[in-house]
């Protein structure tokens, strides 16, 4: 696990090193059921930062606990805000800075996911989920509407129909519906603890790869969604040209002629 001192200087989250490539992030508000707040995001920013400058690190595995990854945002926090102070500060802006990441992160979902905590896993590159696990955008029973991408992510992930019917309704979309509508890679086995262990074996997959590669792979597949297909198409062709200058293209595909597992090292 990761060193000590590193793990006490958060209040609302726990970093550690389940495995010496892994990032593993818990929130770690139970009573408040992980209620996201702007100090929560402050040290989650700052434990994203950490494992991308850990050069040991190739993925990052971001949780909860068993009864809620996230339940929300915390109301109490932002019931009292006024306008001039919401968009004067640009409210929530740094809640999206997990976006910026060029290393991978993985949601690992159990209980539930709802409002804030539904658009930080959507906010992940893959989301893998208990059981369990629901999620919803509940934001229309206050009086508003999602603010951290809730009308955008969930859209491009089930389409518009199924979106706008969450949304205008508040209602929760169970594991099974939200593995069957594409909103989650897989629902993983039952049992406590187990869609982190399955998240943490998929981020080691992840991060035996090329870690450049890696990034590009990401970096590609999110432009897909900002790009129309002409332009992403060239997109993906300059990256996939440009892997052509790496160390580590040389020995992946000199591995793979010797008949041998590649060593890879990251340049």
């Amino acid at each position: 696990m990761g060193d000590a001192s590193a793990e006490a200087q958060y209040e609302f989250i726990i970093a550690s090193k389940p495995n010496p490539t892994v990032t593993l992030i818990t929130l770690n508000r139970p009573k408040a059921l992980n209620a996201l707040s702007s100090p929560l995001f402050h040290e989650l920013n700052h434990a994203l930062a950490q494992a991308e400058l850990d050069k040991d690190v190739g993925a990052v595995v971001l949780t909860g606990s068993e009864k809620a990854f996230a339940a929300g945002a915390d109301i109490k926090e932002m019931k009292d805000i006024e306008f001039a102070e919401a968009y004067g500060n640009n409210f929530l802006s740094h809640w999206t800075q997990i976006t910026e990441m060029k290393k991978p992160v993985i949601a690992a979902v159990s209980g539930y996911a709802l409002g804030g905590g539904c658009e930080l896993a959507m906010m992940c590159d893959i989301i893998l989920a208990s059981p369990t696990a629901k999620f919803g955008q509940p934001e229309i029973n206050l009086g508003i509407i999602p603010g951290a991408g809730g009308t955008q992510r969930l859209t491009h992930a089930l389409g518009k129909s199924r979106a706008m019917e969450i949304i205008l309704t508040g209602k929760n979309i169970s594991a099974l519906d939200a593995e069957k509508w594409g909103l989650v890679s897989r629902v993983v086995a039952e049992g406590e603890g187990e869609v982190v262990k399955e998240a943490i074996e998929l981020a080691k997959t992840i991060a035996s790869k090329g870690r450049l590669s890696v990034m590009a792979a990401k970096e590609s597949v999110n432009t897909s969604y900002e790009l129309g297909l002409r332009e992403g198409l060239h997109f993906e062709r300059r990256l996939f040209q440009s892997l052509f200058a790496t160390k580590d293209q040389k020995e992946g595909m000199s591995a793979f002629a010797e008949k041998r597992k590649a060593a890879f090292t990251n340049q």
